[in-house]
């Protein structure tokens, strides 16, 4: 059974993907503690705009208002940036490599219902599990372990390409030997 390489690589590559969603978890405390910081000096911006200025029945000078302003702009910053630690990995390894991992055991379990050559269903089979190392397997790698090097094998767009052509031949297969009963290889 030529698909079942393909089931079994979908499964546990689905354990690895979403043992992101965890992670994410962990990082959204970060963000809380950032919309704690920001919301304590943009609300003291707020305070001090709503009474002209004025501290403790004084006008505050340029220089503090100035400090008070890029205290507010660095918190915003910091969450920005928390937030988007957790978009990169969200929607990058996490979606695509539970897709894709999806993907390979449908491919799988339709291999098996496909009576085509051998040579043809094991080029269809490695199709997809390359396709998927070379794309989520890759942002995985970039965007959770941060290895430069796996960025720059995505940045060639092959994994996309292997994928989108393997549903095609995956058609093609299907149009020419869907079969409903198993199919020996």
């Amino acid at each position: 059974m030529i698909g079942k390489k393909n089931v079994v690589f979908g499964f546990i590559f689905l354990v690895f993907t979403a043992a992101l969603g965890p992670l994410m978890v962990r990082m959204y405390t970060t963000i809380g503690e950032a919309m704690a910081e920001k919301q304590t000096t943009v609300g003291r911006l707020q305070q001090l705009q709503a009474s002209n200025f004025e501290e403790d029945l004084e006008a505050l000078s340029a220089d503090k208002i100035a400090k008070a302003n890029t205290a507010g702009i660095l918190t915003l910053n910091k969450l920005v940036n928390n937030q988007f630690e957790i978009d990169l990995i969200k929607g990058g390894p996490h979606t695509h490599g539970n897709l894709e991992a999806l993907l390979n055991i449908i491919v799988g379990i339709a291999l098996c219902f496909i009576g085509v050559s051998a040579r043809f269903k094991q080029l269809l089979s490695w199709m997809f599990i390359a396709g998927t190392l070379l794309h989520s397997g890759m942002l995985y790698l970039g965007r959770v372990l941060h290895l430069n090097w796996a960025e720059t094998v995505l940045n060639t767009g092959i994994g996309p390409v292997l994928i989108l052509l393997g549903l095609l031949l995956m058609g093609v297969a299907a149009a020419r030997g869907f079969d409903a009963r198993l199919v020996r290889d």
